[in-house]
C-alpha cells in the first residue's frame, strides 16, 4: 500500500494552517493518480497524488476551477479546490470530499444543462482551450479556432490519429474519414460550451441530498453536444438525465450520428492508451462515419 510521505504530509499541515491529520485513509479505483481521503478535527478532503512527470492536477485544478464559475449550486456540485501543491515534482490536489450516492439523476441532468448553458451565454468566441490538457494520460491539444469544425479535427481527431498506430487505418481510409466528419457537421449549428470533456459514468454521481456531481475533468469549449454523446459511450446515464438536460437542450437534428462522430475521439484514445480490442473499435466506428 502506498503512503504518503512525512514531507508530504508536512508541507500538507503548514498549506492548511492544520495540525497533524486525524486519520488518512487510502481510496482505490483510479488508474492515473493515487487518491486518500485525509480528515482533520473540523473537515475531510480528498487527496490526490501524481508522480508522473507531467502535470495531470495542474490541469484538473484548472478545469475544476474554471468549470465552477458556471454551476448553479442548487442542482449541481463541482467539488472546491482547496490547495495544490507541487513537493519535489510530486503533484499534490486537495479537494473537498463529497460522499458520492447513487439517487435519481434529475438535478444532474438539469445542473449540467445549466451549466452548459450559462457557459453559452458568456459569449465565447472561440472553440479549443488556452492550456495543454489531458485526456486519460494522453496529450489534450490546447489552441483556438474560430470554426467547430477546423477546432475538433485539428485540436481532437487529428492529434489521435498521428498517435495512433500506422498499421491500424490506411492514410487514404483517415482522409476519407476525415472529410465525412466535416460534410456531416458543416449544416451542424454548435452551441459553444464549456464541457466537462470526460463525461462517462465513473466521473458522475449525485451527493446525499440528491444535488448532481461531476469531477475529473478534461475540460474544453466545445459543442455542448460532446459531454452528452460521451454519457452514452460506457452507459450509466438514466432517462430522468437525459429528460431535464434536454428541457434546457432539445435534441438537434442528426444528433445520433454527431454521437458517432463525437465519441470517435474517445474511441480513438482508449486505443492510443491500451490498444487491443480498441483498435477493432477504432476500425468500427471510421466504418460507421464513412457509411453515414
Amino acid at each position: 500500500m502506498q503512503k504518503l510521505s512525512s514531507l508530504e504530509v508536512s508541507e500538507i499541515c503548514d498549506e492548511l494552517g492544520e495540525t497533524y491529520p486525524k486519520s488518512i485513509e487510502q481510496v482505490h479505483g483510479g488508474d492515473i493518480h493515487s487518491a486518500w481521503q485525509i480528515e482533520f478535527s473540523n473537515k475531510k478532503l480528498f487527496l490526490k497524488r501524481n508522480v508522473r512527470n507531467k502535470k495531470f492536477l495542474e490541469f484538473e485544478k484548472y478545469c475544476l476551477q474554471n468549470l465552477r464559475k458556471y454551476i448553479n449550486q442548487e442542482n449541481l456540485v463541482i467539488p472546491e479546490v482547496i490547495a495544490y501543491k507541487n513537493i519535489k515534482n510530486i503533484e499534490i490536489l486537495l479537494i473537498e470530499w463529497i460522499d458520492i450516492q447513487n439517487f435519481d439523476q434529475k438535478k444532474l441532468g438539469k445542473g449540467l444543462g445549466e451549466m452548459h448553458l450559462k457557459s453559452a451565454e458568456s459569449n465565447p468566441k472561440m472553440f479549443g482551450f488556452p492550456v495543454e490538457g489531458f485526456i486519460g494520460t494522453t496529450g489534450q491539444k490546447k489552441g483556438w479556432e474560430d470554426n467547430w469544425i477546423d477546432c475538433f479535427l485539428n485540436l481532437r481527431i487529428i492529434p489521435q490519429l498521428l498517435i495512433l498506430n500506422s498499421k491500424i487505418l490506411e492514410k487514404e481510409t483517415i482522409n476519407k474519414v476525415k472529410e465525412k466528419i466535416k460534410s456531416e457537421l458543416l449544416n451542424h449549428k454548435p452551441i459553444n460550451a464549456l464541457v466537462h470533456g470526460d463525461l462517462w459514468s465513473g466521473n458522475a454521481g449525485m451527493d446525499n441530498s440528491g444535488k448532481g456531481v461531476i469531477f475529473d475533468p478534461a475540460s474544453w469549449w466545445a459543442d455542448n453536444e460532446v459531454d452528452i454523446a460521451m454519457t452514452k459511450l460506457f452507459g450509466g446515464f438514466r432517462k430522468e438525465f437525459y429528460d431535464e438536460y434536454h428541457k434546457i437542450f432539445p435534441i438537434q437534428k442528426d444528433f445520433e450520428k454527431r454521437i458517432i462522430i463525437y465519441n470517435f475521439y474517445h474511441i480513438l484514445n482508449h486505443a492510443n492508451m491500451f490498444g487491443g480490442s480498441y483498435f477493432n473499435q477504432v476500425k468500427n466506428y471510421v466504418k460507421a462515419i464513412i457509411n453515414m
